[in-house]
């Protein structure tokens, strides 16, 4: 019976590196959501910052953690490129969604300022 045999362990994996994998999505959005935070609240680290620092985990990641006979420096280097990249995403959607709300402000300001125009009283 399949249920009586132990459970398999994948080659090539570490204790660490399965803790990290069992838990890697979610510690990539959370570390993702809280540098979307301290972009939004601190103006001093730029959209430019957290694109670069994504570039730079994403090369670790492609170059050095894809192929890491470490386990665990594999797990990790996907953690940090999959949060960087999400930041990447969270980045741009606020810049996306800060200037739809100036566009419309702006046409909010047009249509008002045509009633105040075309007020005939």
């Amino acid at each position: 019976m399949l249920s009586d045999s132990p459970p398999l362990i994948e080659h090539q994996t570490s204790r660490l590196g399965r803790w990290f994998r069992a838990r890697r999505n979610r510690l990539a959005l959370s570390i993702a959501l809280v540098e979307a935070i301290v972009v939004v609240i601190f103006h001093d680290v730029s959209r430019w910052t957290v694109i670069a620092v994504a570039l730079v985990a994403f090369a670790l990641y492609w170059f050095a953690g894809r192929t890491s006979r470490s386990d665990a420096f594999r797990q990790v280097s996907w953690i940090f490129a999959a949060s960087q990249l999400l930041a990447v995403i969270a980045a741009v959607l606020a810049f996306i969604v800060f200037w739809a709300a100036i566009l419309a402000a702006a046409i909010f300001a047009v249509i008002a300022l045509f009633f105040v125009v075309t007020d005939r009283r």
